[in-house]
């Protein structure tokens, strides 16, 4: 499933909490592609998240908005 977010707050290793458009706040993790392109994200920045459907608390950061 994918969200729109806000990033909240930046945490070690490439991990960010990220508020989404529902008022839900989640833990996610840049996209490998994202990595290799050294796209950086700061908190305030519009993210696309595709969010796990197995644990909606965390998800993978596709695409910066």
């Amino acid at each position: 499933m994918e969200f729109e977010g806000t990033v909240v707050e930046t945490l070690p290793n490439a991990n960010f909490r990220v508020k989404l458009q529902n008022e839900l706040v989640i833990l996610a993790h840049i996209s490998g592609k994202m990595r290799m392109n050294y796209i950086k994200i700061v908190p305030g920045d519009r993210v696309l998240v595709d969010v796990s459907i197995y644990d909606p608390t965390k998800g993978r950061i596709t695409r910066r908005l």
